[in-house]
């Protein structure tokens, strides 16, 4: 027996570099998730559908999902001294609030969304 497997929709992900970085990111207001990576990076290539999950999922709660190609963005990943990736930068209305590095499973994604959001709506 053989089951079709079901559509997802196309995940609302951002894909920003130098040159349009400081748009995507630093002059937009609500939740911004960057996600620091390259093709070549098999951990990298395991967070992809964890973020187009989180795009699709946190879209209408103001998290927007921006992926930056660490090799096509060099400027951009060194003024957020990227050494390692994936990394993880979590922004609210433009500001940096803190990074995660390596492999982080979906939950702890979701709970620190939901912390930051959190302290959204207490400011």
């Amino acid at each position: 027996m053989f089951f079709k497997k079901r559509e997802r929709p196309p995940a609302p992900v951002v894909h920003a570099g130098d040159d349009d970085f400081d748009e995507a990111v630093l002059h937009s207001s609500g939740i911004a998730l960057v996600d620091f990576w390259a093709p070549w990076c098999a951990p990298c290539r395991m967070m992809g559908p964890i973020l187009d999950e989180i795009a699709i999922e946190q879209a209408e709660r103001g998290v927007t999902v921006v992926k930056v190609n660490s090799d096509e963005a060099p400027q951009t990943s060194e003024r957020f001294e990227i050494r390692s990736i994936p990394t993880l930068i979590f922004f609210k209305d433009g500001e940096p609030l803190f990074e995660m590095v390596g492999l982080v499973p979906k939950p702890v994604i979701e709970r620190e969304l939901d912390e930051i959001r959190g302290s959204a709506e207490t400011d």
